[in-house]
C-alpha cells in the first residue's frame, strides 16, 4: 500500500537575481492517510515551503509529490487551481476571514466551491460556535475566528487539512482548544491533518512527527504514546 502523501527527492530553489537561495534540498517523507502530522523546525528551516508545495500554493524545482496516488507536481495551473479548491483545507495563523460576512456566511463561502461540501451549520456546532454563527468576524474573539477559519477548511470536506502555526496568533488557553479541535478532527473523521509548528512541545500530540531543518528532514519517527493535547504544557 503506498502512502497518502509522498514527497519524493524535493528541491525548491528561489531565485533572486544572481543569487540562488535552496529553500528546500532533497525532501523525502510519507505520511499516511488518517494520521494526525507535525512538521516542526525553526523558523526559516523550509516548513511553510513544504506546506506551500504540498497544498498547491507553489511549485518545486525538482522531485515529485503526490497525494492518494494523484502527481500534484505534475499539475499545470489550471489543474492546481481546482486542487487546492477540491481536494485541500487550509488553516493559516492569520483567520483570513471575510470581515462583512457572518460566520455562517464564511463557512458556506467555502461550502459552495467544492464538490461534496459538509452543511456549515452543522459544521460549526460542531467547532463550538452554534451560537455565534450570525456573528460578523469583528464581533468574535481570536479564537472564534480561528475556529469559523477551521470550520470553513471543513466544510470544503477536504482529502487533506493544512494547518501553518494555528495558533501563533492565539493566547496559551485558545491555542490549546484550537490544537484540540483539530486533534479531535482527525481522530473522529479520518481526516489526514498536517500541522506545522515552530513549537516541539506539540510533537507528542502527533502521530508522525517530521522535523525539518536547514530545508532538509533531519528525521522521522513515529509516536506510539500520542498524548491528548490538554495534558501538554509549554
Amino acid at each position: 500500500m503506498s502512502a497518502y502523501v509522498e514527497f519524493k527527492n524535493v528541491k525548491k530553489t528561489y531565485r533572486t537575481g544572481e543569487v540562488e537561495i535552496h529553500a528546500l534540498s532533497d525532501v523525502s517523507f510519507e505520511i499516511n492517510k488518517g494520521e494526525f502530522c507535525v512538521i516542526v523546525g525553526a523558523s526559516g528551516a523550509g516548513k511553510t515551503t513544504i506546506l506551500n508545495i504540498l497544498g498547491g500554493m507553489d511549485t518545486l524545482t525538482s522531485g515529485s509529490v503526490f497525494l492518494d496516488g494523484t502527481e500534484i507536481s505534475a499539475l499545470n495551473k489550471k489543474m492546481l487551481t481546482a486542487y487546492r479548491r477540491y481536494d485541500v483545507g487550509f488553516v493559516f495563523q492569520f483567520y483570513n476571514l471575510v470581515q462583512n460576512l457572518t460566520a455562517l456566511e464564511n463557512v458556506e463561502l467555502a461550502a459552495q466551491i467544492c464538490r461534496d461540501p459538509l452543511d456549515a451549520e452543522k459544521i460549526l456546532g460542531q467547532v463550538g460556535l452554534s451560537e455565534r454563527m450570525s456573528n460578523f468576524p469583528a464581533q468574535l474573539s481570536g479564537g472564534e475566528q480561528q475556529r469559523v477559519a477551521i470550520a470553513r477548511a471543513l466544510a470544503k470536506n477536504p482529502k487533506l487539512l493544512l494547518c501553518d502555526e494555528p495558533t501563533g496568533a492565539l493566547d496559551y488557553e485558545t491555542g490549546k482548544a484550537v490544537l484540540k479541535l483539530l486533534q479531535d478532527t482527525c481522530r473522529k473523521s479520518g481526516m489526514t491533518v498536517v500541522v506545522i509548528t515552530h513549537n516541539q512541545a506539540l510533537t507528542p500530540m502527533a502521530d508522525r512527527i517530521i522535523t525539518v531543518k536547514n530545508g532538509t528532514v533531519s528525521a522521522v519517527r513515529m509516536n506510539d504514546n500520542i498524548v491528548d493535547i490538554a495534558d501538554i504544557e509549554w
